[in-house]
């Protein structure tokens, strides 16, 4: 049996979990899943100066104060930036790098993951919810983004997520990550989710290809632990074996 760690995504808290966790722990599996100070459930919390090291020592807490070993380490979406500093500061912990359709590293000692790397209409929209929805430093939900990550969320399960959604420090998504060799060489899992496996581009092939790691292709939008939570359930299972 493992020790899952889930750490969420943009917009979200541990709440995006909820439909997976107990169905892994009736099969044995010990289960946490934190919210990131300023979202979530500790939205109240935010802080305009909070970022990376803020969520990295977070989840290091945790796993420190929890006295938890043999981790399997699951950060969703920009959480991927999230579980890479953290095995950075303690590997000793965690026996896999989870990541659930998840920003995923590159083997380079320069920074990434950080505003200037983003597309120049990417980089506009998330200024717009910034200014219109964020107070000049929360990221606000902008609805160009939430048309294409959601497109799978119907009927009460739709209602239930757009509910919980809230503003999170833009500092977070912002701000890149600089990671070392101990990171290349963990051991390593993915989920990776789109609308259509079957019609992909070369690059996205070549992504694949670049893994390094036993990995799940889910049809789906960006969140299956919501819309497919048995698929995601098996998934994790499987593939941390």
């Amino acid at each position: 049996m493992g020790t899952f760690v889930f750490v969420h995504g943009a917009w979200l808290g541990s709440w995006v979990w909820k439909k997976i966790l107990d169905p892994l722990r009736e099969k044995g599996h010990k289960v946490y899943a934190i919210t990131l100070t300023g979202m979530g459930d500790r939205v109240h919390l935010a802080r305009e100066e909070y970022g990376m090291d803020t969520a990295t020592k977070d989840v290091v807490n945790l796993l420190t104060y929890e006295d938890l070993h043999d981790v399997i380490l699951v950060g969703h979406s920009f959480a991927g930036k999230v579980i890479s500093t953290v095995y950075d500061k303690i590997p000793e912990r965690i026996k896999l790098l989870f990541y659930f359709d998840a920003f995923v590293p590159k083997k380079s000692r320069e920074p990434q993951g950080g505003f200037d790397q983003m597309g120049k209409e990417e980089r506009e929209i998330m200024e717009k919810a910034i200014k219109e929805e964020g107070s000049g430093w929360k990221l606000g939900i902008p609805q160009e983004f939430m048309q294409e990550l959601t497109w799978d969320l119907k009927d009460k399960d739709r209602d239930w997520f757009f509910s919980k959604i809230t503003p999170w420090p833009a500092k977070l998504n912002f701000e890149s990550i600089t990671v070392s060799e101990k990171v290349d060489k963990a051991r390593k899992a993915f989920i990776l989710c789109n609308d259509n496996w079957e019609d992909i581009g070369q690059s996205s092939k070549d992504f694949i290809a670049s893994l390094g790691g036993k990995y799940r292709l889910i049809v789906a939008a960006h969140y299956p632990m919501v819309t497919k939570p048995e698929e995601t359930i098996d998934a994790l299972i499987e593939l941390s074996n």
